[in-house]
């Protein structure tokens, strides 16, 4: 996880438990759905790797066979 997605799941847990303990619940949910966007983003930052790396193994093979 980078640095940036690391800093807004961070801050959106500590929107979500300053929610949780205030009784605000906008604030909960918005804390919440900041979590799991920094999560969504890390997952898709990793996917784009492997798909680069695959990409990268297949150009390999293909210059082996050449």
């Amino acid at each position: 996880m980078s640095t940036e997605e690391r800093i807004d799941e961070v801050k959106g847990a500590v929107k979500e438990g300053v929610g949780k303990v205030t009784g605000d619940k906008k604030l909960e949910k918005e804390g919440a759905a900041e979590k799991t966007i920094a999560k969504v983003k890390d997952v898709a930052e990793n996917v784009k790797d492997a798909i680069e790396g695959t990409i990268d193994g297949v150009k390999n093979i293909v210059k082996k066979d050449k």
